[in-house]
Protein backbone atom coordinates (compact mmCIF):
# COMPACT_ATOMS: atom_id res chain seq x y z
CA UNK A 1 0.00 0.00 0.00
CA UNK A 2 1.26 3.51 -0.73
CA UNK A 3 0.29 6.62 1.18
CA UNK A 4 2.86 9.10 -0.09
CA UNK A 5 4.79 8.88 3.17
CA UNK A 6 8.49 8.39 3.80
CA UNK A 7 9.45 5.10 2.17
CA UNK A 8 10.88 2.55 4.63
CA UNK A 9 12.02 -0.93 3.55
CA UNK A 10 11.99 -3.64 6.25
CA UNK A 11 14.67 -5.99 4.85
CA UNK A 12 15.68 -9.45 6.00
CA UNK A 13 14.40 -12.97 6.54
CA UNK A 14 11.55 -14.64 8.45
CA UNK A 15 12.18 -12.34 11.42
CA UNK A 16 11.23 -9.42 9.15
CA UNK A 17 8.28 -11.30 7.65
CA UNK A 18 7.02 -12.22 11.10
CA UNK A 19 7.09 -16.00 11.11
CA UNK A 20 5.01 -17.28 14.07
CA UNK A 21 3.56 -13.77 14.48
CA UNK A 22 2.57 -12.46 11.02
CA UNK A 23 3.81 -8.90 10.56
CA UNK A 24 6.44 -9.33 13.27
CA UNK A 25 8.15 -6.16 14.47
CA UNK A 26 6.44 -4.20 11.72
CA UNK A 27 3.20 -4.15 13.72
CA UNK A 28 4.64 -2.42 16.77
CA UNK A 29 6.81 -0.17 14.63
CA UNK A 30 3.83 0.92 12.52
CA UNK A 31 1.79 1.63 15.65
CA UNK A 32 4.60 3.71 17.20
CA UNK A 33 5.07 5.68 13.98
CA UNK A 34 1.33 6.32 13.73
CA UNK A 35 1.16 7.41 17.37
CA UNK A 36 4.08 9.75 16.71
CA UNK A 37 2.17 11.09 13.69
CA UNK A 38 4.88 10.14 11.24
CA UNK A 39 3.60 9.36 7.74
CA UNK A 40 5.46 6.25 6.63
CA UNK A 41 5.11 4.02 3.58
CA UNK A 42 6.53 0.53 4.15
CA UNK A 43 7.88 -0.80 0.84
CA UNK A 44 9.01 -4.12 -0.62
CA UNK A 45 7.93 -6.94 -2.91
CA UNK A 46 6.43 -9.05 -0.08
CA UNK A 47 3.11 -8.54 1.69
CA UNK A 48 1.72 -9.99 4.92
CA UNK A 49 0.40 -9.20 8.36
CA UNK A 50 -2.81 -8.41 10.25
CA UNK A 51 -5.24 -5.52 9.87
CA UNK A 52 -3.67 -3.52 12.71
CA UNK A 53 -0.51 -3.33 10.62
CA UNK A 54 -1.46 -0.36 8.47
CA UNK A 55 0.94 -1.15 5.62
CA UNK A 56 1.82 -4.76 4.82
CA UNK A 57 4.67 -4.30 2.31
CA UNK A 58 8.13 -5.55 3.26
CA UNK A 59 11.23 -7.30 1.94
CA UNK A 60 11.45 -10.18 4.43
CA UNK A 61 12.28 -13.55 2.87
CA UNK A 62 11.99 -16.59 5.18
CA UNK A 63 15.03 -18.84 5.19
CA UNK A 64 17.19 -16.47 3.20
CA UNK A 65 20.85 -15.87 3.93
CA UNK A 66 22.89 -12.73 3.35
CA UNK A 67 24.07 -13.88 -0.10
CA UNK A 68 20.51 -14.53 -1.27
CA UNK A 69 19.39 -11.05 -0.22
CA UNK A 70 22.50 -9.61 -1.86
CA UNK A 71 21.70 -11.31 -5.18
CA UNK A 72 18.39 -9.46 -5.37
CA UNK A 73 18.88 -6.22 -3.48
CA UNK A 74 19.77 -3.88 -6.33
CA UNK A 75 16.57 -4.67 -8.23
CA UNK A 76 14.43 -4.34 -5.12
CA UNK A 77 15.94 -0.96 -4.30
CA UNK A 78 15.41 0.30 -7.84
CA UNK A 79 11.77 -0.75 -7.65
CA UNK A 80 10.98 0.48 -4.13
CA UNK A 81 13.31 3.52 -3.88
CA UNK A 82 13.33 3.60 -0.07
CA UNK A 83 14.40 6.60 1.97
CA UNK A 84 15.28 4.25 4.83
CA UNK A 85 16.28 0.58 5.04
CA UNK A 86 15.93 -1.59 8.18
CA UNK A 87 18.28 -4.58 7.82
CA UNK A 88 18.25 -7.61 10.12
CA UNK A 89 20.07 -10.46 8.36
CA UNK A 90 22.51 -13.28 9.13
CA UNK A 91 20.37 -15.58 11.26
CA UNK A 92 20.03 -18.16 8.47
CA UNK A 93 23.77 -18.07 7.76
CA UNK A 94 24.18 -19.23 11.37
CA UNK A 95 21.30 -21.73 11.32
CA UNK A 96 22.58 -23.32 8.09
CA UNK A 97 26.20 -23.12 9.29
CA UNK A 98 26.87 -21.46 5.93
CA UNK A 99 30.50 -20.27 5.94
CA UNK A 100 29.75 -18.33 9.10
CA UNK A 101 33.29 -16.98 9.33
CA UNK A 102 32.67 -15.26 6.00
CA UNK A 103 29.31 -13.80 7.05
CA UNK A 104 30.69 -10.42 8.20
CA UNK A 105 32.35 -9.88 4.81
CA UNK A 106 29.12 -10.87 3.05
CA UNK A 107 27.23 -8.37 5.20
CA UNK A 108 29.78 -5.68 4.39
CA UNK A 109 29.35 -6.36 0.67
CA UNK A 110 25.56 -6.29 0.97
CA UNK A 111 25.70 -2.92 2.72
CA UNK A 112 27.98 -1.62 -0.05
CA UNK A 113 25.43 -2.72 -2.65
CA UNK A 114 22.62 -1.03 -0.71
CA UNK A 115 24.48 2.26 -0.41
CA UNK A 116 25.52 2.12 -4.07
CA UNK A 117 21.94 1.58 -5.29
CA UNK A 118 20.38 3.98 -2.76
CA UNK A 119 23.14 6.46 -1.88
CA UNK A 120 20.82 8.89 -0.12
CA UNK A 121 19.01 6.28 1.96
CA UNK A 122 19.56 5.91 5.70
CA UNK A 123 20.57 2.28 6.28
CA UNK A 124 20.02 0.82 9.75
CA UNK A 125 21.94 -2.41 10.37
CA UNK A 126 20.90 -4.54 13.32
CA UNK A 127 22.87 -7.09 15.26
CA UNK A 128 20.90 -10.35 15.02
CA UNK A 129 18.69 -11.40 17.90
CA UNK A 130 19.62 -14.28 20.24
CA UNK A 131 19.21 -17.96 19.41
CA UNK A 132 18.30 -20.60 22.01
CA UNK A 133 20.79 -23.20 20.77
CA UNK A 134 24.03 -22.43 22.60
CA UNK A 135 26.34 -23.32 19.73
CA UNK A 136 24.34 -21.24 17.29
CA UNK A 137 24.17 -18.38 19.77
CA UNK A 138 27.96 -18.43 20.09
CA UNK A 139 28.20 -18.13 16.30
CA UNK A 140 25.63 -15.32 16.31
CA UNK A 141 27.64 -13.43 18.92
CA UNK A 142 30.83 -13.79 16.88
CA UNK A 143 29.01 -12.49 13.81
CA UNK A 144 27.45 -9.64 15.78
CA UNK A 145 30.82 -8.63 17.22
CA UNK A 146 32.02 -7.76 13.72
CA UNK A 147 29.06 -5.54 12.84
CA UNK A 148 30.02 -2.33 14.72
CA UNK A 149 33.35 -2.20 12.88
CA UNK A 150 31.66 -2.82 9.55
CA UNK A 151 29.19 -0.01 10.18
CA UNK A 152 31.93 2.33 11.34
CA UNK A 153 33.93 1.67 8.18
CA UNK A 154 30.93 2.70 6.08
CA UNK A 155 30.35 5.82 8.19
CA UNK A 156 34.02 6.72 7.83
CA UNK A 157 33.66 6.57 4.05
CA UNK A 158 30.69 8.93 4.14
CA UNK A 159 27.85 6.44 3.92
CA UNK A 160 24.52 6.87 5.74
CA UNK A 161 24.78 3.66 7.79
CA UNK A 162 23.70 3.25 11.41
CA UNK A 163 24.14 0.46 13.98
CA UNK A 164 21.14 -0.88 15.90
CA UNK A 165 22.03 -3.11 18.85
CA UNK A 166 19.09 -5.48 18.54
CA UNK A 167 20.73 -8.51 20.19
CA UNK A 168 20.80 -6.92 23.64
CA UNK A 169 17.12 -6.01 23.51
CA UNK A 170 15.87 -9.61 23.56
CA UNK A 171 16.67 -12.74 25.53
CA UNK A 172 15.89 -16.36 24.69
CA UNK A 173 12.77 -15.94 26.86
CA UNK A 174 11.47 -13.66 24.09
CA UNK A 175 11.61 -16.48 21.50
CA UNK A 176 8.60 -18.64 20.62
CA UNK A 177 10.56 -21.52 19.04
CA UNK A 178 14.19 -20.79 19.88
CA UNK A 179 14.62 -18.66 16.73
CA UNK A 180 11.64 -16.37 16.11
CA UNK A 181 10.33 -13.87 18.67
CA UNK A 182 7.04 -14.00 20.50
CA UNK A 183 4.65 -11.09 19.95
CA UNK A 184 6.28 -9.39 22.94
CA UNK A 185 9.74 -10.09 21.54
CA UNK A 186 8.81 -8.58 18.19
CA UNK A 187 7.49 -5.54 20.04
CA UNK A 188 10.89 -5.12 21.73
CA UNK A 189 12.41 -5.12 18.24
CA UNK A 190 9.88 -2.49 17.17
CA UNK A 191 10.85 -0.27 20.08
CA UNK A 192 14.53 -0.55 19.18
CA UNK A 193 13.92 0.28 15.51
CA UNK A 194 11.72 3.23 16.47
CA UNK A 195 14.32 4.67 18.83
CA UNK A 196 17.00 4.30 16.16
CA UNK A 197 14.83 5.98 13.53
CA UNK A 198 14.02 8.87 15.85
CA UNK A 199 17.74 9.40 16.44
CA UNK A 200 18.45 10.04 12.74
CA UNK A 201 16.74 13.19 11.46
CA UNK A 202 15.01 12.69 8.14
CA UNK A 203 14.91 8.90 8.27
CA UNK A 204 11.17 8.96 8.98
CA UNK A 205 10.44 12.53 7.97
CA UNK A 206 9.18 15.01 10.50
CA UNK A 207 6.56 14.31 13.09
CA UNK A 208 4.20 17.03 14.31
CA UNK A 209 5.60 20.15 15.91
CA UNK A 210 9.03 19.74 14.37
CA UNK A 211 8.52 21.72 11.18
CA UNK A 212 10.46 24.96 10.99
CA UNK A 213 8.63 28.17 11.74
CA UNK A 214 7.66 30.19 8.69
CA UNK A 215 9.96 33.07 7.91
CA UNK A 216 8.57 36.46 8.91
Amino acid sequence: ESNGGVRVMPLGDSITEGTQVPGGYRIGLWQRLAAGRYTIDFVGSQYNGPANLGDHDHEGHPGWRIDQIDANITGWLRTSTPRTVLLHIGTNDVLQNYNVSGAPQRLSTLIDHITAAAPNAEVFVATIIPLSNSGQEAAARTFNAAIPGIVQSKVSSGKHVHLVDMHSKLTTADLIDGIHPTANGYDKMAAAWYAALQSVPGSIGQGPGTSPSPSP
